[in-house]
């Protein structure tokens, strides 16, 4: 498979959880310490390669275009008041080299309906679809861009899978696949929210995907399923049928950002990782659990 060079940013949902906070700001615009979630799986398809982002958003989400477009007046008071750092940090949300592409999605018909928005722009070349409310954590090379490397080797489509617990398999796409290899194997089987007793593995697909052209064809001839959404996973296991999917067990740790205590988890450990602020976000947690009495932290 050709290196991949467009990202798609399904970014069209309401996030209702978050209610009252995503009346007037996107989830997708909800900070991790300084930075908005996107941004981080903005950075992470950069890494990988990619130059074309392409933001399916609904009519009425103009932060998220706004955040990656020029901020005139801002970056003029900036410049004038001599704080070169923070304009840098304004302008360099995306390197030079990247556009930002938004096309909107009529209706909430599901991820693959959002994933064949994009197909416009995409074309028939292999492509990722990242979803921003699964942040990924690592110290070393990002997740998709050990994806996109594993798929370049393989030639087929790639997509990120970790370990759930048994019980939890209701809540997410299931695969079954060949024996692994290092880090993946083969799938033979994807299955959407399998309860527990019939699943047929406990590795659930999580939001990156490195997929071939071919997806968006079969896209349209996927049949809505329920509430009338057209599901990414029914096209995917079409998709098994005429070439190669990997499942790829990511190094890093992931954290599901469209809910509350995910959204907590990972502020706390990109805190806890930031250079400047790791000593007194360590501090104050270890005062605050010691306040509650809980054991000190250190």
């Amino acid at each position: 498979m050709p290196r991949i060079r467009k990202a798609v940013f399904p970014v069209a949902g309401l996030g209702t959880r978050f209610l009252p906070a995503t009346k007037t700001v996107p989830k997708e615009m909800l900070p991790i310490v300084d930075r908005p979630l996107i941004q981080y799986a903005v950075d992470e398809a950069v890494e990988a390669g990619c130059d074309t982002l392409v933001f399916v958003t609904n009519r009425y989400k103009h932060s998220v275009a706004d955040y990656f477009d020029k901020a005139y007046e801002l970056e003029q008071k900036l410049e004038k008041s001599g704080k070169h750092e923070l304009l840098d940090v304004v302008r360099n949300v995306l390197p030079p080299h990247v556009r930002a592409v938004f096309v909107t999605q009529a209706e909430a018909l599901g991820l693959g309906h959002a994933v064949l928005c994009a197909k416009p722009i995409v074309g028939d070349e292999p492509f990722a679809v990242l979803l921003p409310d699964d942040l990924i954590w690592n110290r070393g090379p990002g997740a998709l861009k050990q994806m996109a490397d594993a798929a370049e080797a393989s030639g087929g489509s790639v997509i990120a899978v970790q370990d759930v617990p048994r019980e939890q398999t209701g809540s997410y796409g299931i695969v079954a696949t060949d024996a692994f290899d290092g880090r993946s194997g083969r799938i033979r089987a994807i299955v959407e929210k399998p309860k527990p007793e019939v699943a047929p593995s406990n590795l659930a697909v999580v939001g990156r995907y490195v997929l071939d052209g071919r997806i968006f064809g079969l896209l349209e001839t996927t049949r809505p399923g329920a509430g009338g959404e057209i599901q990414l996973t029914d096209a995917i296991a079409a998709l098994l049928e005429e070439q190669r999917v990997d499942a790829y067990r990511f190094q890093g740790t992931r954290f599901d950002c469209g809910t509350h205590l995910g959204l907590i988890e990972a502020t706390i450990r990109y805190a806890l990782d930031h250079e400047h602020l790791s000593d007194g976000a360590r501090r104050m947690m270890s005062d605050a659990l010691s306040e509650l009495g809980v054991v000190d932290l250190e």
